[in-house]
């Protein structure tokens, strides 16, 4: 068998045999198939899309490119499950979500990726945390999984590594966009995990990989059929992202509002570093319907509750209780990082030296954002990354970000910047201002949580 021959049985519009795709994936992994080929063949698909058989082929096979993880001898408290998310900007529900759903019964062997553009990276916000071991090896791993119920940490160089080949070729290829390709991307990862359930939030809008409703629909249903397909049962939620999603973006700022949110200390101040967080619980209401969505789905995917209601009040009740904010805690000591982190983040927790108001070229409401350009401007501060080897700035983000539909002025600004200079505070905060739209009426309210895609 010869690449070019795969290659030209892709690019003509046939549908591969397994037996063509195993072979294509060995060479990607042995790295027989060389760059030029990686990337024709990223091309072909592109072009000319894959059947669903193909799909699930493919991604069984550049699953099996590695370690695929068991866990049916590790005595774990219920079903191995994970949720994965397309990405946006403040979207920090995996730190809520892992503990919330551990808490009810479920396991969760979170595997995370770091950001890279406009979108952040739930690892670059762990990596955050002082002493936090966000690649420990896989015995520690397993045995945090089995004590705690969850543990967020990076993916290793054992797992999918035909994936993480052909991704590189794809981001400099003008390939990246292919729903066959992205679906296997995503899926070769979270299969090796070894995961009964999963639960995939598709973001559209503005600060979403997908744009329109359109294609993230297309996506998620690309997701559900196939995870389906190779045995882990799946469903998808499509979350709109054409703002930022809570009261901040960045790294340490983003940890500190999920500490909030976690603890029920979620007024005004969550997550700006000041120490000025109000006693009264107030979660902020969108992000606080993404992250119950969410969870209730995935504990009814693992089969730990036979309706979302029934998931919703367990994970409602383990907000309540304490008991997500315990098992955070214990996750984050067993994985290196302080035992009080939820009683004293800021002395764990990198902070900026400049902290602004971003006050609105006029008073109004906030019609409109547009969450890539604020994600970007995290970027220029170096809160993010253009390339994936650059080191971060986990201090620099925006706090008390004003959501769609509310009331600027001089009394209440757009957001506070956290930076490390009085120039780079000021740059950042003519794009942030830039980004926002304001009007003399807010619009309408536009659903947070538009649909579930099931299988």
């Amino acid at each position: 068998m010869l690449p070019q021959e795969v290659i030209r049985a892709k690019r003509d519009g046939r549908a591969l045999t397994d037996a063509e795709i195993a072979f294509f994936v060995g060479g990607l992994t042995d790295g027989t198939i060389t760059e030029g080929q990686a990337a024709a063949f990223a091309m072909a698909v592109l072009f000319r899309g894959m059947t669903r058989a193909e799909l699930v082929a493919f991604t069984l096979a550049m699953r099996d490119s590695g370690t695929v993880l068991d866990w049916s001898d590790a005595d774990l408290q219920g079903p191995p499950l994970d949720k994965h998310s397309t990405g946006g900007v403040g979207d920090k529900v995996s730190l809520m979500l892992a503990p919330i759903v551990a808490a009810c019964g479920g396991a969760i062997p979170m595997i995370s990726g770091r950001g890279l553009g406009h979108s952040g990276g739930t690892l670059d916000k762990m990596d955050a945390i002082d002493g936090y071991t966000t690649a420990p090896n896989n015995a520690h791993f397993r045995r945090v999984v089995r004590e705690v119920g969850c543990a967020i940490i990076g993916q290793t160089g054992e797992l999918a590594p035909a994936d993480r080949r052909l991704y590189a070729i794809r981001d400099v290829t003008a390939t990246v966009e292919s729903i066959p390709l992205i679906t296997s991307s995503i899926l070769s990862k979270k299969l090796a995990a070894g995961l009964t359930g999963l639960v995939q939030d598709v973001t559209y809008g503005t600060g979403a990989f997908m744009t329109t409703v359109e294609g993230a629909r297309a996506l998620a249903e690309s997701i559900v059929a196939v995870a389906n397909g190779a045995g882990c049962r799946t469903t998808a939620i499509l979350t709109d992202m054409n703002e930022v999603l809570g009261t901040t973006a960045g790294n340490a700022v983003e940890v500190r509002e999920a500490i909030a949110y976690l603890t029920g200390e979620g007024g005004a101040g969550a997550g700006d570093g000041t120490g000025r967080m109000s006693s009264a619980s107030a979660r902020e209401p969108r992000q606080h319907e993404v992250t119950m969505a969410l969870s209730a789905e995935l504990l009814v995917t693992g089969r730990l509750f036979a309706t979302v209601a029934d998931a919703r009040a367990a994970c409602e009740r383990a907000l309540a209780s304490g008991a997500a904010a315990e098992r955070f805690a214990r996750m984050v000591t067993a994985l290196g990082g302080p035992a009080d982190l939820l009683e004293r983040p800021d002395a764990y927790l990198p902070l900026p030296e400049v902290t602004m108001p971003v006050l609105p070229a006029r008073a109004g409401f906030v019609a409109a954002e547009d969450a890539r350009a604020i994600g970007l401007a995290i970027v220029g501060m170096g809160g993010g990354r253009v390339r994936a080897d650059q080191a971060i700035d986990h201090a620099v983000g925006f706090t008390r970000v004003a959501a769609v539909g509310a009331e600027v002025g001089p009394a209440r600004p757009l957001c506070l910047v956290h930076a490390r200079t009085a120039a780079q505070a000021e740059a950042a905060a003519a794009e942030f201002r830039a980004a926002v739209t304001i009007a003399d009426a807010p619009p309408p309210p536009a659903p947070v949580v538009l649909e579930r895609i099931a299988g």
